[in-house]
């Protein structure tokens, strides 16, 4: 489908906002915090008074996901907290987390839970604590695809796992054409791009199919690539890249980067009443059913991929930034808790929505301020 004109518009206003982390690191020390179209917004008093104890340079990497959002955070909180430095090094889940276990980030990003192995190697740099799962971002996993002649394109979860795990080759195959019968559908061989480093966008696409497509879809649920065939990109940024350059391509990447580099995206047959476009709207109505399965302070999410519910977008993730419960380092403590603050704040969480996010829930984001709050 052609992208409607409201996520056009939106991605003209999030690649004004966006900024690399280079640039983002020049603004240090602004005293600009009145709005000036250049995406820093006049803070409330409230993300003033988080401020207060934050100093230094706090380092922190992970999920290419939440990038475009994380651009937005740093550059506000850099504009209204002055003297504070924040660099938030884009990569993947996977290599965040080995960077927080191996004590060189103060916190991290990734789109997939801690797993108890992992939550047991951060109790080697969490001294007298552990890692925890604060959910700080959510958004749907968009299906991005480039195929000329054809602006509208719906697929459900059977002939997703088919055409990533190279059962499906080209694009007039029966399958595809039974879900676009209006579509002028070319005998074109599909190009698949996938994640080449371990991702956690990668393990919640394979959850989605895991829970829609068992049959159709054998793989565990993991960050690492694990179907054989198609191509491998790196970040969801060079997965886009691809996507939108190469001519009978589809790949899977959060949906910023659809919006922003205006690929279209596919709508998602999920048994409800019309197939499902990939908004922050539908993914937001999939992430509220979302239940708190973690204990003591950890707030994993369960997600049900498998919702049939009308209009809500069943391809989703959640970002949780992981950060020592107990045994913060000290030097970061207070700048981790400060910027933590805000991003999970009022005005931290309304950026979301802008940039083609989903908020956290009201109920689970109060607890995860809560937690924030808490950390020591």
């Amino acid at each position: 489908m052609k992208l409607q004109r409201k996520n056009g518009l939106r991605a003209t206003a999030l690649g004004a906002l966006a900024v690399s982390g280079a640039l983002v690191l020049t603004a240090c020390g602004s005293d600009n915090n009145a709005g000036d179209g250049s995406g820093t917004e006049k803070p409330s008093a409230a993300t003033s008074a988080v401020c207060k104890d934050a100093k230094g340079q706090l380092l922190a990497s992970g999920s290419s996901a939440q990038k475009n959002a994380m651009d937005l955070w740093v550059k506000n909180y850099m504009a209204t907290c002055t003297g504070v430095e924040v660099n938030y090094k884009s990569s993947s889940s996977g290599e965040g987390i080995v960077a927080f276990n191996q004590g060189t980030v103060g916190f991290a990003g990734s789109d997939s839970a801690l797993k108890p192995e992992e939550v047991a190697d951060s109790k080697k740099v969490c001294t007298g604590g552990q890692g925890i799962n604060l959910p700080m971002v959510g958004g749907p996993i968009a299906i991005g695809y480039h195929l000329e002649g054809v602006d509208s394109l719906v697929l459900d979860a059977p002939t997703l796992a088919k055409i990533f795990d190279s059962k499906i080759k080209s694009w007039d195959d029966a399958a595809i054409k039974a879900l676009n019968p209006d579509a002028k559908l070319p005998k074109k061989p599909i190009q698949a791009f996938h994640r080449s480093e371990d991702s956690g966008t990668t393990q919640n696409l394979g959850k989605y199919l895991g829970a829609t497509a068992a049959s159709d879809w054998k793989y565990e649920a993991e960050k690492k690539w694990p179907a054989p065939g198609g191509q491998a990109a790196s970040g969801s940024s060079g997965v886009a890249t691809q996507v939108k350059q190469v001519d009978g391509s589809i790949g899977y990447f959060e949906l910023s980067y659809a919006t922003s580099q205006q690929i279209s995206t596919v709508k998602i047959d999920t048994g409800a009443a019309a197939p499902v476009e990939a908004t922050s709207e539908n993914a937001s109505k999939a992430i509220a059913a979302a239940k708190i399965k973690g204990t003591g302070k950890d707030l994993a999410l369960d997600l049900d991929y498998a919702t049939k519910a009308d209009g809500a977008y069943p391809i989703v993730l959640v970002t949780y930034e992981i950060a020592c419960d107990k045994g913060n380092k000290p030097e970061t403590l207070a700048t981790v808790k400060s910027f933590l603050t805000y991003t999970a704040s009022a005005d931290g969480q309304k950026l979301l929505s802008e940039a083609g996010y989903a908020p956290i829930p009201a109920e689970i984001n109060a607890k995860v301020r809560e937690t924030v709050a808490s950390l020591s």
